[in-house]
């Protein structure tokens, strides 16, 4: 119960169509095991009540809430939604993204509706989330922000919105850890490397008519533990000790969790 009566939004709790779990829904899960009570946002409600009612039937205490997290008010509510039902927010993890899914392309393809909408999905419902969370956490003395970004920061990823958002959210945390330390909050970000997730498997299969089991084999021989992507989980696991007091001294911090990936040079 490392989050015993910890009152969490996570932001992008449901998931793409596909095979196995994806890293909001493992997040919110293992949230609401280890005790906290969890706002599970997604713009696709039903995938959010999906989930809750995976963390109730564990026994866990868990409400869904839709939004459309490029819109202000939407998340100004979120945020309003889980202060009113619960009377604190202690942690604020922000889970959406979009690449392929939202029209993101190499430089020469992309177009101007891709990229603002690759924007507006990654990097500013991320800004506008914190935004309206801080005051709380500040007049609380004490919050957790956890922001998941991608190895695609740091690796040559082809696409030029994901990349360039995922890269910016990294400063924006680091940002929010610095101005935020007075107030007790703690700010870090997570970069996912090669998962088996729904959105990072089966949209790639989709969009490049492969078989999954095809996607998955390639994307597979790129990571040096094991030969074998992670999972989910394994961001959810990360997530939980930023979440936690074992965590109490760490913030700013950009960790990967991409089976040694960032390790290789040349």
């Amino acid at each position: 119960m490392r989050l015993k009566d910890r009152i969490a939004i996570v932001v992008g709790a449901g998931q793409s169509p596909g095979e196995g779990m994806g890293n909001g829904r493992a997040t919110a899960l293992t949230f609401a095991r280890e005790g906290a009570k969890v706002l599970c946002v997604d713009h696709n409600l039903a995938s959010a009540e999906e989930t809750v009612g995976m963390i109730r039937q564990s026994k866990g205490t868990a409400e869904a809430f839709k939004a459309d997290v490029t819109k202000d008010a939407d998340l100004r509510n979120m945020v309003s939604d889980a202060h009113q039902r619960w009377g604190r927010i202690d942690i604020l993890h922000n889970n959406v993204g979009v690449s392929l899914s939202g029209g993101d392309a190499e430089l020469l393809e992309i177009t101007e509706e891709a990229f603002d909408r690759c924007v507006a999905i990654n990097l500013k419902s991320c800004v506008l989330a914190a935004k309206h969370v801080i005051p709380i956490m500040r007049q609380q003395q004490s919050g957790v922000i956890i922001n998941i970004s991608s190895m695609a920061v740091i690796t040559t990823y082809p696409y030029v919105a994901y990349k360039a958002t995922k890269a910016a959210m990294v400063s924006f945390t680091e940002q929010l850890a610095y101005q935020n330390a007075q107030y007790g909050i703690r700010a870090n970000v997570i970069l996912p490397g090669l998962m088996n997730t729904p959105m990072a498997v089966d949209t790639r299969a989709r969009t490049f008519k492969k078989t999954r089991a095809e996607v998955e084999a390639e994307r597979d021989s790129k990571v040096p533990l094991r030969k074998k992507m992670g999972t989910g989980w394994d961001v959810a696991n990360a997530a939980l000790f930023l979440a936690s007091d074992e965590a109490n001294f760490i913030t700013g911090v950009t960790l990967p969790v991409d089976g040694g990936a960032s390790v290789r040079r040349g």
